[in-house]
């Protein structure tokens, strides 16, 4: 895959290499901007533009699946004429994180997250509610790669495999840290001094946190996280493949580390509706090179022969960081 064209080479340099690793100092810009030549002020004026611009949604956190949280996959079948009516219903909701219109009947499919699965249940109910349609509710059986890291430099990138997070780690005021996380770090010189006032702690027990978190794997990613269709992937794919249970331990694996997939996963099923449980996301610069990813993903000895379904997303209406802390009083 060629390079995504980004002109100036410390701007490509910030999107490219700090995805991850974002360094957990008291000063990570000044640490960053040493690496790139440039001072403080220039990396914090520089990623608030990009920002700014759409190119990225924030620096911070995403959190592995349903640790410190809950969350679903769901989708409902709208009327085209009604499409922009349910995709404002659903995008009310805050714990709505992603969402998009694919090619399928079956149409707009959104990501519902939130601190426990009954505050999952109750806002799918309220969107059936409200839009008087059916919603599916897939939820996550198993991650194989959820990083979604991109490469702007063309060269392909080693993503470490899914690992379980060891939820033991966890400690209270974690949930309430995780969700400043999600949501993006404050662009400022200290920005965990920053979060450390706001949430009334010590700024060294935040990073020491922060570092526990990651070093468990409750925090899957801390770095830059890119609007993928701004920087030119904008022909994605969500590939369903309707691959019998035993047989997904073997293929889940292989297919996560295939070139050109980006995400890969297993959910449950929808009896009689939706029989899909392998699910595989491709982003590519244009439909024709994502479907060569497609045909060389299909040729692979366990899904030769195997019902698949390329649902291209046709419209983004929302992307942001997972509600993990709803706040009750102040309590974390």
């Amino acid at each position: 895959m060629e390079p995504v064209l980004v002109s100036d080479p410390v701007d490509r340099s910030l999107l490219n290499d700090w995805q991850r690793g974002f360094p957990v100092v008291a000063r990570p810009f000044a640490r960053i901007g040493a690496a790139l030549g440039i001072d403080e002020a220039e990396v914090i004026a520089r990623l608030a533009r990009m920002r700014d611009s759409g190119r990225i949604t924030r620096v911070g956190g995403t959190c592995a699946p349903n640790t410190v949280s809950s969350s679903t996959l769901a989708a409902i079948a709208a009327p085209i004429e009604r499409v922009e009516e349910v995709a404002a219903i659903i995008g009310r909701e805050p714990g709505v994180n992603h969402s998009y219109l694919r090619e399928h009947e079956i149409n707009l499919w959104f990501v519902v997250t939130g601190p426990d699965r009954a505050h999952v249940d109750a806002a799918l109910e309220r969107v059936e509610r409200a839009s008087g349609l059916r919603v599916l509710d897939l939820p996550l059986v198993r991650p194989f790669n959820v990083d979604l890291g991109f490469s702007l430099t063309g060269e392909t990138r080693t993503v470490p495999p899914a690992r379980p997070a060891r939820t033991e780690a966890l400690r209270p005021g974690d949930r309430r840290l995780l969700q400043a996380l999600t949501s993006g770090l404050p662009l400022v010189p200290a920005p965990f001094a920053s979060i450390a006032t706001e949430l009334g702690r010590d700024e060294t027990g935040i990073r020491d946190r922060i570092d526990a978190l990651l070093d468990a794997g409750v925090i899957a990613r801390l770095g830059v996280i890119v609007r993928h269709r701004a920087l030119g992937w904008r022909a994605n794919a969500m590939v369903v493949w309707d691959l019998p249970a035993g047989e997904i331990d073997a293929v889940g694996p292989q297919l996560a580390a295939h070139p050109g997939v980006t995400l890969c996963y297993e959910r449950e099923p929808a009896p009689g509706i939706w029989p899909y449980r392998l699910y595989s996301m491709i982003h590519a610069r244009s439909r024709r090179e994502a479907l060569e990813v497609l045909e060389s993903a299909a040729a692979m000895p366990g899904l030769r022969g195997v019902p698949h379904r390329a649902l291209f997303s046709l419209r983004c209406f929302k992307q942001t960081g997972a509600l993990i802390s709803v706040k009750q009083g102040g309590a974390a």
